[in-house]
Parts: structure tokens; C-alpha cells; sequence
């Protein structure tokens, strides 16, 4: 029928690299199109490193998961996961002090009015307790305890109990290879020495591989790192610079002996020049120092990480360099940048994963044809480089609130920029403790509230709707959902019982 669909119905997609981001490309589209006469193939090198840093996830796996229909326990035990209900700060806001970001929520709304209101109040009226008390994922997390959530038990907290996964990284992309593939992912093992391009268009033809081989396709998603073989090397995106905001540009990892039972969460503890990160698997303990190159020698980053393990390594230190930013135009014509082709933020909080995940669900909302849409194209870089934005400014918050001034690294990190939707958040915060999540930006209202509270950022009042309560009212609230968490987290099982029950093998160290 003329006039439909007037560029044509893409009819193969070619992905660029595997890892954890050329896998989940694969294993997402192809579930969703292998039925509809796409074809896929996925090409990549054994003579490749995978970078396979991040370990940790956040709770947008689970939907990610969902959408592949993966059985859970079939997917802890190929990646050797275990549960994640957070993340615990460690020396951030000064030497000494700890804090926990958890998963799901504090407390309770009551009275339409957000529960932080309720602690800040509860604190100006001498209830010290401190913010972990009221979430059941950080007073579970500290007792080592984990449960999946019960939705049925709809007054429990337990129905609203989030979580995500630590798992070995390199793993899971083995794990989802065994899903794609059996969807129809053809798999193809080469070198690319060359990309045959269009000379009228622009686009993208064919890759070239060093066997003399062509692999043509309609779509190119560039799944090959840092080095943006497609999107960089040939489109020529440009990168956009964020180390003003986030000052690290290196990191060492190690992986060591598991000598404990796994915690259900990852750990970031803040260091001379950065942060150093420990993540327990099952069979042993991912760890890491993220640093800036300014402040801190190769050989100083290697010697803390290594003087600050808690058993012995398993491997060789790996080092790894990055810029924090992104490609300024993560789609250009018909290629199609994802994981760290496209960008790189510090895996402070977690992300990595996630912008996989969300440039993959972008990109079928907005799966083109081969004219190639220049508004759906526009669309997709606007979205993309926004999520960038909003993560950014909350990483950035946990470097620039901070009291430390013991090392020029933490001195030059109380004098950063601030990106005008933090101090837009800021100044929000800082008048009556209101936080507003705009744009269905990532992080949720508990998120920026653990972080700007476990930072020490106080703001000078609360919601005025509080004052319609007594300050009997009020600490009884806060003392109820105190009391509950705790009865509710001792009957949890151990979070090694729990993984014992879905994977016989694991044993004790």
C-alpha cells in the first residue's frame, strides 16, 4: 500500500559487542521481535576484554528480568547472586559516620504528607533515632536478613519490600547468551577492521570483519565500550566532559575470598582521593577503588585497595580509565549507542545496568523504520542525555555534601560546581525538607532523602501540615513504624538461609 510505513520495516538488526550490555540488547529484542521476522546477530571478539566492573543492580532489574520471563532462581544461581536492599556509606559525610540508602520507602505517608516530614520533626522535638530505624530494607540489611516481598500482607511492610541483585557481571551476560540465542540471536565471532558506509546517506551497511566477511544489517546498536567503535569512531557523536562535576577518572578492581556469609547490600567507603566499593557474591567478593588520577598515583589506588581487602585476592588488580559523561548524540542515523558506548557514570549508585536497561526500553518505544525518523531520533537523544543528567546530579550531591577536609581530594570536592538541578533540589530541600521528583527522573524521594540526610543536609523546617499534630501524636507515629520494622525484620530468615534454599550448593566459608 503506498504511503505506509514509507522507509521500509527494519528487517535486521546487527549489535556491536557482547558483555552485559551486547547480551541484554540481544536477549530484550529478541524476545520482543524474533517473532515478527527480525533477524539479530551479535558480533563480537574473544580477543576483546569485557570491562565487567559493576556487580550491583538496582530494583528496574526485576521489570528487565519480568520482561524475559526469567525464573529467579534459575537466574541467582547461573550468576551467583545474592540480594541487595541497599547501600551503606561509609566515612562520606566525615571519618566515623555511616549511613544506609535503601530500597522501597520509610515509614508511611500520613496525613498526605511524605514520612521524612515526621523524622524531621521528630528530631526537633529530641526523638534522635536515626533515619535506618524506619525502613525495614536498612534495619533487614543490618541484621543480614532477606525475604522476598509478601504483596498479600497488605498491612505489612513486607508487601512493600524492594530489592535488586549483586551477581557477577560476567556471568549474567553468559547467562542471557543462553536466552538469546535459543530466541534466534545469531552469534558471530570477528574482529571488525572496517565499516562500510552509504556515500550518499551516511548510514551504516556493513561491518567488515577480519576474516574478509560482511555482516549487514539495517540497525546497528554499538555495544563495544568505551571505545564507541560506531557511534564514536565512525558517526563521530563528540563526548560530553563531566569531570568539573565528578572528579574520579580511574579504578582498580580485585575480587577476593568469600570469609563470610554474603550481606544482603553493597558497601561504598569513601577514601583519601575516592571511594572503595565491596560487593559479596557467592563464591567470593567483588571490590574496587574508584579514584581521581589528580590527587592519587596508580600505585597508591592499588596498595589501599589491596591493604584494605578483607581476604585474600583472587586475581591481579585491574586497572581501568574513564571519563564521567556521555556521547552527545547517542543515536545518530541508524546506529545506536548503549552501555558504554554511550556514556559513563561512576557506579556509586548502581547504574550501569540500569542505563542499559532504559536506552533498551527507549529504543523500542521509539524503534524505528529505515527512513530513519529525525524527530524520533531527536527524541530518543533528549530522553537519554536527560537520564544522564538526573543521575549525575545525584552522584554529584554525595561528593559536594560533604564535611570532610582531611585530604585535598575531599577539600576540592566541597568547592565543586553544582549542576543547576541539584542546586535546584538543594535550595527546595533546604527550606522545608520538600523533594520533588520531576521528569520520572531515576531516583526516587526516599533516595535523595537518605543520601541528603545521611550527608548531614538539614533543612531549616518541615511540612507545616505536621503542626496539626501534638508532639505525643508525633512520636508515637514515629515509635510505631520503629516498632514494626524491628519485629518484622527478626522474623526474616538469614539472608544465607534464604539463598541456601534456592541454591543447594552454597555452603558456608
Amino acid at each position: 500500500m503506498t504511503g505506509v510505513n514509507p522507509g521500509g520495516r527494519v528487517s535486521k538488526v546487527v549489535i556491536l559487542g557482547g558483555g552485559t550490555a551486547g547480551w541484554m540488547t540481544a536477549a530484550a529484542l529478541s524476545k520482543i521481535l524474533g517473532g515478527g521476522g527480525v533477524a539479530i546477530e551479535l558480533v563480537e571478539s574473544d580477543e576483546i576484554g569485557i570491562v565487567g566492573v559493576g556487580e550491583a543492580t538496582i530494583p528496574q532489574l526485576l521489570h528487565f528480568n519480568a520482561l524475559l520471563e526469567i525464573d529467579e532462581d534459575a537466574f541467582v544461581r547461573a550468576t551467583e547472586a545474592t540480594y541487595k536492599l541497599g547501600i551503606e556509606f561509609v566515612d562520606w559525610m566525615a571519618v566515623g559516620e555511616r549511613y544506609f540508602h535503601p530500597f522501597g520507602s520509610y515509614g508511611l505517608p500520613m496525613l498526605g504528607v511524605d514520612f521524612q516530614h515526621f523524622w524531621l520533626k521528630g528530631r526537633l522535638l529530641g526523638d534522635a533515632m536515626p533515619l535506618d530505624a524506619y525502613s525495614l530494607a536498612a534495619v533487614a540489611a543490618r541484621e543480614g536478613r532477606f525475604v522476598r516481598p509478601i504483596p498479600a500482607q497488605t498491612r505489612s511492610p513486607l508487601s512493600r519490600l524492594s530489592y535488586a541483585f549483586q551477581f557477577d557481571a560476567s556471568l549474567y551476560a553468559r547467562f542471557l547468551r543462553s536466552i538469546a540465542e535459543p530466541q534466534g540471536v545469531l552469534r558471530t565471532e570477528g574482529m571488525v577492521v572496517d565499516v562500510v558506509r552509504d556515500g550518499e546517506s551516511g548510514l551504516v551497511q556493513a561491518l567488515r570483519l577480519a576474516d574478509g566477511s560482511l555482516v549487514e544489517g539495517d540497525l546497528f546498536i554499538d555495544c563495544s565500550g568505551f571505545r564507541g567503535r560506531l557511534i564514536e569512531q565512525e558517526m563521530a557523536s563528540g563526548y560530553e566532559d563531566w569531570s568539573d562535576w565528578l572528579p574520579c577518572d580511574r579504578a582498580v578492581a580485585v575480587p577476593s575470598a568469600r570469609i563470610e556469609e554474603p550481606i544482603p547490600y553493597t558497601r561504598a567507603t569513601a577514601r583519601a582521593a575516592g571511594w572503595q566499593w565491596r560487593i559479596p557474591l557467592q563464591h567470593r567478593t567483588g571490590n574496587g577503588y574508584v579514584y581521581s588520577s589528580c590527587f592519587l598515583s596508580d600505585d597508591e589506588a592499588i596498595a589501599t585497595l589491596l591493604g584494605n581487602l578483607d581476604s585474600e585476592p583472587l586475581a591481579d588488580p585491574r586497572p581501568l580509565r574513564f571519563v564521567s559523561g556521555y556521547r552527545r548524540r547517542p543515536w545518530i542515523g541508524n546506529v545506536v549507542s548503549i552501555g558504554l558506548a554511550s556514556g559513563f557514570l561512576e557506579p556509586l549508585e548502581s547504574t550501569s545496568i540500569h542505563l542499559v536497561q532504559s536506552a533498551i526500553a527507549r529504543l523500542m518505544a521509539l524503534f524505528p523504520t529505515r527512513a530513519f525518523d529525525a524527530a524520533e531520533i531527536e527524541a530518543y537523544n533528549r530522553q537519554t542525555i536527560q537520564d544522564y543528567e538526573t543521575i549525575r546530579d545525584f552522584l554529584v550531591l554525595h561528593y559536594k555534601a560533604t564535611r570532610r577536609d582531611d585530604t585535598p581530594f575531599w577539600r576540592h570536592c566541597q568547592n565543586l560546581p553544582v549542576p543547576e538541578g541539584l542546586r535546584r533540589k538543594l535550595d527546595l530541600f533546604g527550606a522545608n525538607g520538600r523533594i520533588v521528583r520531576e521528569n520520572d527522573e531515576l531516583f526516587t524521594e526516599t533516595s535523595w532523602f537518605a543520601v541528603l540526610a545521611g550527608q548531614g543536609v538539614q533543612p531549616r523546617g518541615y511540612h507545616p501540615v505536621l503542626d496539626l499534630l501534638s508532639r505525643e501524636a508525633t512520636l508515637d507515629r514515629l515509635s510505631d513504624v520503629r516498632e514494626v520494622n524491628r519485629r518484622v525484620a527478626s522474623i526474616m530468615p538469614r539472608h544465607a538461609d534464604f539463598l541456601a534454599g534456592h541454591r543447594e550448593l552454597l555452603t558456608p566459608p
